[in-house]
């Protein structure tokens, strides 16, 4: 693709004249090669016009820079100047990789949270109505039953143009996106069209340091996704919405109050043979009865949003009712069906406060124990270690004390570390130091009624002991333990 075909979009002024045919559009010197053009972005650590020379030595055919350079560049090497290097990228990549998003159908969802489960339900719904779906986000670019880790929650914007062609050439006709405030901030979102843009809700988060000033940048940077879509969906009940979605077209209410078009009535806690979750009323815009297969109430606000976005492509109500009982994110108190005697769960808490939250939760299903299998990091501070410990102590019948990345250190000390904390309560404790012996502990002496949570993996599917990663998937552990139960 020539270099002018790639800047169509792009507002620019020409340092060196050329229109070379571009091989690749680059942004980390490293990976320049043969007739590249290198995008030199500024960020917080570094900036891409040192490189400049190093991605002309070797082989860029064009640079895209927003600062001088101090270096001789060739002649035949073209040089394009543009005051926002990101947009460039963005607006380069779109075109690059032959504007995906006009062949999908697409939704952006942006909020402090719920993004990640809001995405996974409406993937979920999607499917269920045959319509292969594909993901970008905190759990990374998902389709085709794959996952590819990315750095960030909305990753780079060449990463996502990508991801989309690839998504496309899978076979998918639709992309969920999370969109982040340090991603629209920083326009990795850039160039595209969404048909339908989310606002989940809007507090306090991603202040200070390198993200945002104060609450009223974080807020703009939330609704600037609300600019490039042709429809809205919006939580009424957050006292935020208006400022957040007042540039949107087409605006989509929904919430617990009267005045949303789709809202929520009669919602109360679902725990049955293994199963738990949420039950409501979608009422307004559809009138359905629904069992969300996520714990917590919070969660009817996820499912609405879910309803909201795809209500917008005509997507059968039965594609709603089956997708939000069986939709799932991985590592967020993530269901395994292991028996319908009890609930076994998977959770990404490793801290005080992530544990907190998803105990209170489970707390409210009134379980006849809720069981807490957890660990802690190692080379990380102690503190953690004791507060994590208090926590299980006080909201667990039985904590299950194991290992967690305990890098370099004895894991032993680790458990030590967290009996400091559980002994400030009167939480009953077992110490089971492997983790998959943990699990199956958990397994052979869970009773009817418990809620098992096997806190701290989540997603992740590795343990790091001694700097090696080994592959550890708790799902792989726990269909080995059932399979060796068998034969016992």
């Amino acid at each position: 693709m020539k270099l002018k075909d790639l800047l169509v979009n792009v507002c620019y002024t020409v340092i060196n004249d050329g229109n070379p045919e571009i091989s690749d559009v680059i942004y980390d010197s490293r990976k320049v090669s043969d007739n590249d053009v290198f995008v030199c972005l500024k960020g917080y650590t570094s900036d891409g016009h040192k490189y400049a020379e190093t991605a002309i030595k070797q082989g860029a055919a064009a640079l895209v820079i927003s600062d001088s350079l101090n270096i001789n560049v060739p002649k035949n090497v073209a040089v394009i100047k543009t005051d926002d290097t990101r947009l460039a990228l963005a607006l380069m990549s779109v075109e690059y990789f032959g504007r995906p998003a006009e062949e999908l159908k697409t939704i952006a969802i942006t909020g402090t949270k719920g993004k990640t489960t809001t995405t996974a339900m409406i993937a979920e719904i999607f499917e269920q109505a045959d319509i292969k779906t594909g993901t970008i986000g905190t759990l990374g670019v998902v389709y085709g039953g794959n996952t590819y880790k990315t750095n960030n929650t909305t990753p780079e914007s060449y990463e996502i143009q990508k991801s989309m062609r690839d998504m496309i050439n899978a076979g998918c006709s639709a992309m969920v996106i999370e969109a982040s405030s340090i991603g629209l901030k920083h326009n990795r979102l850039a160039g595209i069209t969404f048909d339908v843009g989310v606002f989940t809700n809007f507090s306090d988060d991603h202040i200070g340091g390198v993200e945002h000033k104060d609450m009223a940048e974080y807020l703009y940077c939330k609704s600037l996704l609300f600019r490039q879509c042709k429809n809205c969906a919006a939580n009424i009940d957050d006292p935020s919405w208006q400022a957040i979605t007042k540039d949107a077209k087409n605006v989509l209410t929904f919430g617990f109050s009267d005045d949303a078009q789709l809202h929520a009535e009669n919602d109360h806690l679902l725990s049955d043979n293994g199963f738990i979750g949420v039950h409501f009323e979608a009422k307004g815009l559809k009138e359905l009865s629904l069992d969300v297969g996520t714990p917590g109430k919070f969660n009817v606000y996820n499912a609405l949003s879910a309803i909201a976005a795809v209500s917008f492509f005509g997507v059968p109500d039965k594609a709603i009712i089956d997708g939000l009982k069986i939709a799932k994110v991985k590592g967020r108190v993530e269901p395994v069906r292991v028996s319908d005697k009890f609930t076994l769960l998977i959770d990404y808490a490793h801290n005080a406060l992530s544990m907190e939250n998803v105990l209170t939760t489970l707390r409210q299903y009134k379980p006849n124990r809720l069981i807490t299998m957890f660990g802690a990091g190692g080379n990380r501070p102690k503190v953690r270690r004791y507060e994590m410990g208090e926590t299980s102590g006080r909201l667990s019948d039985l904590s299950v004390i194991t290992e967690d990345n305990s890098r370099f250190e004895d894991v032993n000390d680790i458990i030590e570390d967290i009996k400091v904390g559980i002994n400030k309560t009167d939480g009953k404790y077992v110490v089971v130091p492997n983790r998959k012996d943990a699990i199956r502990y958990c397994i052979n002496n869970a009773e009817e009624g418990d809620i098992i949570v096997l806190a701290g993996k989540g997603h992740e599917d590795y343990q790091e002991i001694k700097g090696v990663k080994y592959h550890m998937d708790e799902r792989e552990l726990i269909a080995e333990i059932l399979e060796e139960n068998k034969k016992l």
